[in-house]
This record gives C-alpha cells, sequence and structure tokens, in this order.
C-alpha cells in the first residue's frame, strides 16, 4: 500500500494549532440578488496572533490504495491515514477549480459534543471536500461521507457550500465521544436571498423528508434541503429534544442562543442585513440584540435584499463597524479622542466597581488573520470565472485582490514560507498590512482617509482591468489560460505590496509628530500643516469631567 500526504491538509493542521474556533463571519449572495448573477460568500478568519497564507493545492490523479496522512495537533502526535480519492481538483484558497467554495463559522454547541476520536476537524474536511468535488450539492454529500467513514473532531460549525449556481447554508455538530459522524442540517439559500452567519447556529425548523435516500445515506428535499436521518433522533437521546418531529428546531437543540451569541454574533448578521433593506425593518430587531427575546427571539434566517448587490458593496460590507446604527462603535467616549472603531480590552471586562461591561463585536476587526471575497460565475470559463478576492489582516485595513481559481502557484507575499509571525517582513503581505493598520488604529479619524484613498485606488484598478483579463482569457486555451491567470494574480499582489509600502511611508510622514501634512496622490506636497481635531464626543467628556481646567480664561 502506498501512502501519500497533501501538504494542504499538513499546512491546515498547522494553521488550526494557532487558529480559534469561533471568531468569523460568512456573508452569502445568492445569484438573483447579486448586480451581476455571480454567486458570492466570504469569510474573515479572526484570531488575535494569527495569520494565513493563501493555499493551493495541484489537481492530480492517484494510484489505487494511495492513502493520505493527516497530521494530528502537536509535535509528538502520530498520523492518522484516510483513502485518496482516484482524482482531486486544483484548489485556491477556499475554492476549487470547478468554481465549488467553503467558507466556515464556528458556533461550538451543547458542551460534550465533540469526539476527540474523530479523524477530521472542520477545516481538512472542507479541504477535502473542495478536492472531491464539483458542485454545492457534491460537496455537502462529500462532507456527509467523510465524517461517516472517518469521524468529526471539532464541535458546531457552519459552512457556506457555494457553486456558480447556487449557495448552500450546512450546520454540523458532532454526537459527541464513541458516537461516529456527525447530524448536520443544510438549506439551499434562495437565489434571490442573502444570507450572513457570524459563530452562532441559525437554523432552525427545516423541510423534512418521508423517508432516507438510500443512495446518498440521508434525507433529501430536492434542491431545497438536505440533512442527516439521525438529526432529530440523536436530539432526542441525547436529552436535548422531546417534542414532535415537526417542531423540531437544529439551533434550539444543538446550539441554543445565550446574550454573548445573539450580541456578538447575531448582530453581526443584523448590520449586514440593514445594510442592504430598509433600516427601520432591521432596527425592529434590536430588542433582540439588546437581549430582549420575550420581545423577539431570532432574525430572519435571510432576506431578500433592497436591489441587487455588488462585489464592491460585499467587500464593503466585510468592513462593517456598526456605522450608523444604534451599535455605532465610533459615536461615544469609548471610541477615544480619534473616534476609532476599534477597541482594546477583552470583549467582556469589569468598570472599576466590578460591573460585568462588555464591548462590540463587528465585522471588521483587527484580529483577522486573512479575509476573502469568492466570486463564482457561470458564464465564464471556471478557471477565470471563479476568483477569490483575498488578503491577510483586516478587511478594513487591506485591498481586495483577485486571485483566480484556475492559476498555478500562489504570489510570494501570500506564501506561508514568508508570512512568519514571529518576525517582520516587507516580502510579507501580512507584515506590510499590519505594518499600516497599526498605524492607523490609534489615530483612526486623522489618517483612515489616506488608506481609503489607496484602497480605493486599488480595487478601482483591478475591476476595471477584469474586462479585459475575462475577454482574453475566454479566448485561450486551458495551458496558455492557466499561465495568463497566475501571471495576473501575481502582477495584482505585486501593485498592492508597491501601494501599501508607499502608503505606509507616506503616513510616517504626513503625519510625524501628531499633525497632519497636505497629501495629493499618495505623496506630501508643500502647503500648511494642520493639528488633527479630536472627536466632539471626546472633547465634551473631557470637560464634563475636567469643569473649567482647560477653559481658555480669555475666550469665556
Amino acid at each position: 500500500m502506498r501512502t501519500a500526504t497533501l501538504l494542504s491538509i499538513i499546512a491546515t493542521a498547522t494553521l488550526l494549532l494557532s487558529s480559534p474556533a469561533d471568531a468569523c463571519t460568512n456573508l452569502i449572495v445568492g445569484k438573483r440578488a447579486s448586480a451581476d448573477g455571480s454567486v458570492m460568500c466570504t469569510y474573515n478568519c479572526d484570531s488575535f496572533g494569527f495569520l494565513m497564507p493563501l493555499s493551493y493545492s495541484a489537481p492530480g490523479r492517484h494510484a489505487p490504495g494511495e492513502m493520505i496522512a493527516l497530521r494530528g495537533y502537536g509535535p509528538n502526535a502520530t498520523p492518522r491515514y484516510i483513502a485518496q480519492a482516484d482524482y482531486t481538483y486544483g484548489v485556491v484558497g477556499l475554492m476549487n477549480e470547478n468554481q465549488v467554495s467553503i467558507v466556515e463559522t464556528t458556533w461550538g454547541g451543547r458542551s460534550g459534543l465533540r469526539d476527540p476520536e474523530g479523524y477530521l476537524d472542520y477545516f481538512t474536511l472542507m479541504d477535502l471536500a473542495l478536492q472531491r468535488s464539483t458542485t454545492a450539492r457534491e460537496a455537502i454529500a462529500q462532507m456527509h461521507n467523510l465524517v461517516q467513514e472517518y469521524g468529526y473532531a471539532s464541535t458546531g460549525e457552519s459552512f457556506a457550500v457555494c457553486d456558480k449556481e447556487e449557495a448552500w447554508i450546512m450546520e454540523m455538530v458532532g454526537k459527541g465521544p464513541g458516537r461516529k459522524g456527525a447530524v448536520w442540517v443544510a438549506l439551499r439559500v434562495p437565489d434571490d436571498a442573502v444570507c450572513a452567519y457570524a459563530n452562532s447556529s441559525r437554523i432552525q425548523q427545516f423541510p423534512q423528508a418521508r423517508k432516507v435516500d438510500k443512495k446518498l445515506g440521508f434525507c433529501v428535499i430536492e434542491g431545497e434541503c438536505m440533512y442527516a436521518a439521525d438529526v432529530i433522533s440523536t436530539a432526542r437521546e441525547l436529552g436535548f429534544y422531546s417534542g414532535t418531529d415537526a417542531d423540531f428546531s437544529f439551533r434550539e437543540a444543538y446550539g441554543p442562543l445565550d446574550f454573548s451569541a445573539i450580541r456578538y454574533c447575531e448582530a453581526r448578521v443584523w448590520s449586514f442585513f440593514r445594510h442592504h433593506t430598509d433600516p427601520a425593518k432591521m432596527d425592529a430587531y434590536l430588542p433582540f440584540l439588546n437581549g430582549h427575546t420575550e420581545v423577539i427571539d431570532h432574525l430572519p434566517l435571510w432576506i431578500v435584499p433592497d436591489k441587487p448587490i455588488s462585489v464592491r458593496e460585499l467587500m464593503n460590507d466585510m468592513r462593517d463597524h456598526y456605522e450608523g446604527t444604534a451599535l455605532d462603535m465610533t459615536a461615544d467616549l469609548s471610541a477615544g479622542p480619534w473616534a476609532s472603531p476599534y477597541r482594546n480590552q477583552p470583549v467582556n471586562f469589569e468598570s472599576s466597581d466590578g460591573t460585568a461591561m462588555f464591548r462590540e463585536r463587528p465585522i471588521g476587526c483587527q484580529q483577522s488573520g486573512m479575509t476573502m471575497v469568492c466570486q463564482m460565475r457561470s458564464w465564464l470559463p471556471d478557471a477565470v470565472g471563479g476568483v477569490t478576492y483575498f488578503n491577510m489582516d483586516d478587511a478594513t485595513m487591506v485591498a481586495y485582490v483577485p486571485a483566480y481559481c484556475g492559476i498555478s502557484r500562489i504570489p510570494a507575499p501570500f506564501r506561508r514560507e514568508n508570512n512568519n509571525l514571529r518576525e517582520f517582513s516587507t516580502e510579507s503581505a501580512f507584515w506590510m498590512n499590519n505594518f499600516v493598520a497599526n498605524m492607523v488604529y490609534p489615530r483612526w479619524s486623522a489618517m483612515i482617509g489616506d488608506l481609503r484613498e489607496a484602497q480605493t485606488e486599488l480595487e478601482d484598478y483591478y475591476a476595471e482591468d477584469q474586462k479585459e483579463v475575462e475577454q482574453r482569457a475566454a479566448a485561450m486555451t486551458p495551458g496558455e489560460r492557466t499561465e495568463y491567470l497566475t501571471a495576473k494574480t501575481e502582477a495584482y499582489t505585486d501593485r498592492m505590496m508597491t501601494r501599501w509600502d508607499k502608503l505606509a511611508k507616506l503616513l510616517i510622514v504626513k503625519h510625524n509628530d501628531q499633525i497632519m501634512q497636505p497629501s495629493e496622490n499618495g505623496v506630501v506636497v508643500a502647503g500648511r500643516r494642520t493639528s488633527p481635531a479630536y472627536a466632539p464626543v471626546f472633547v465634551d467628556a473631557v470637560k464634563a469631567q475636567t469643569g473649567d481646567r482647560y477653559v481658555n480664561p480669555e475666550k469665556k
């Protein structure tokens, strides 16, 4: 028997050592809810002290009996082996060469449901499914088959499973020690709708079939719902549910909400929805976000947006800090003198008198290790139709760089070997983005305009250049197309790195000694220097606390 090791899976296991299980966001857009007919999904992967490069696994045909070595946690972990597929598809990041994408958020669920003997953590499961599927439905079936055969080692997880025609949301959780496999439900997002996840279970009731599909091994309502045959019976056996099948709620059984899940997770979903429908409709859910579940106990699973959503709008949705809402993080004293949407303290903390307090947890946050917007387009050849707009670090602070699913190598600044968490490098996308971001964070209102200028400049260029790329790539042979798209992705990444180097140098010069010099097109120019003003709410708070201490007696 031959054995083989998939480098992408080993890299994933290494990644998970430093990755949290509860801090990500997915936004999902159906093809009739998008401005151009594409299916889209997004992913912010969050953790302090964490980075996530862009991965690549090549397609390949494999010999009978070939095995994959799954590396466990820790340097002394014993490898576990699973059977390799006869053929595996190429994968760039979290999209394969067939334009199938899978992204995730973790919600944990009830304690005791993780199976420590399971072979597959959620990220390995995603990677394997991408290598073995041509459609979203096929990917869901693969995930079911894999956990049934090898066991599931993670806790509660939500997956957005998408292809160029449709988007599905899938929730999965283990059945506990000694119970192989997992229970799960997958629902198709209506083509004209948008959906979102942010670390809480969201599927409640779902359509139910009369019997199991014997060929697939799970229950199917064609084109609408798929689910594990034992999803309800397992909840009964474990004491999580005692009602009728018709009333069964996956969320209430396996991942019931508390205030933390509502405010830190569901609020992200609420804010995304609020961008794309009448804000007053979504503000009716504020009692829910404030913990008053006796008034209303859930958000809609999805909504139909007021108008189709573009990929650029979706990018900006990933940069949200509740601006302009009742949860606006820039509008009160905690935003500091520079009206910053970022907070340094833990999510939960105490005041000096022992009062339990919390801070908001928006979609855009400094601890993101990477961010991506996946776009799948049915009218183009797969290699160019599938594009992952990617960068490392906080979505708010980066420009999204197009990386096509048909490339054959990763641009150097996004490779793992060039991104060392413990060593700064100007060749690292992670560190160049962090270099800029960590200058902007403490002086937000003074500096964010310079970053926005560079960000918009790059994303405008990428958007305009897509037209020529798509036209040229469509006329090429497959081999020519692969090399062309790979070179384009590398050129886009180099352009971003050059522009971010220019931005970093501009910020140091323009804002030296906490004053502001004028600039044009990213370059400091001659002119009057100014001192940027503190946020009015901060100035008023200082006056309220200090009385006449800083009042100018000559201008009283």
